[in-house]
């Protein structure tokens, strides 16, 4: 009787069991993530460095500075650098004609000329020979422009104008007045069309700036005089 009985519990659990196998909803599996795409590069080429264009060389020794428009004149003494050439390279001393004497080119007028436009007429003339010829210009010693002092100041003379100078700073340079200079009646003496023009100084004045308009600019030529008391 019991066997009967628990054989009886076991089909009916069997039963149920598969029952519920059947209505189970079958188990997926989760989706595989789609692969990632990544954007091809395209290889870079090598840039090649840009050749900064050729520039002139500098000149080497003593170059004096000068205003935009300076124009070269008599005794001026030039450095003249050909590139890469230098036989015909050199010094060079403005003659009282105005001529300055190169190799090859021999005679070239020098004076009226800005350095640049020097450089530019030796270049022409030396393509006779140098095809490729690169020429520079520059002032060693700027001895055409001169203004003068004379009078009772320490070192009267002559004095190379290379840039602006005013009345006061050519005093200094002179090395100022003496003990038994007139300061109030100093004057400055410039030619003009043939004709020479006065201009008054009183150097106590504007050294207490009550009178700045008389230290005038000078230009090449002008004179400035220091009486005695």
């Amino acid at each position: 009787m019991r066997t009967l009985v628990a054989t009886a519990l076991a089909l009916t659990l069997f039963g149920q069991g598969a029952a519920l196998a059947q209505t189970a909803p079958p188990q997926t599996q989760p989706p595989k993530p789609a692969p990632v795409q990544r954007p091809q590069q395209t290889p870079q080429k090598p840039q090649t460095p840009q050749t900064p264009p050729a520039a002139k060389p500098a000149v080497p020794g003593v170059v004096v500075p000068t205003e935009p428009g300076f124009t070269i004149g008599p005794e001026d003494v030039l450095g003249i650098l050909v590139w890469r050439e230098q036989e015909v390279s050199g010094d060079v001393t403005v003659r009282p004609d105005g001529m300055v004497a190169l190799p090859l080119i021999r005679d070239v007028k020098a004076a009226g000329l800005t350095p640049n436009e020097l450089a530019d007429r030796i270049q022409q003339a030396l393509r006779e020979f140098i095809t490729d010829a690169s020429v520079t210009v520059v002032v060693r010693q700027m001895n055409s422009r001169k203004v003068f002092i004379t009078g009772e100041v320490a070192r009267p003379g002559a004095y190379p104008l290379a840039s602006s100078m005013t009345v006061m700073q050519l005093i200094a340079v002179a090395g100022g007045l003496n003990e038994f200079a007139e300061a109030k009646s100093i004057s400055i003496m410039r030619v003009e069309a043939g004709k020479t023009k006065s201009f008054a100084f009183d150097y106590k004045n504007v050294a207490n700036g009550k009178k700045p308009a008389q230290n005038i600019a000078l230009k090449p030529g002008d004179t400035v005089v220091v009486p005695e008391r």
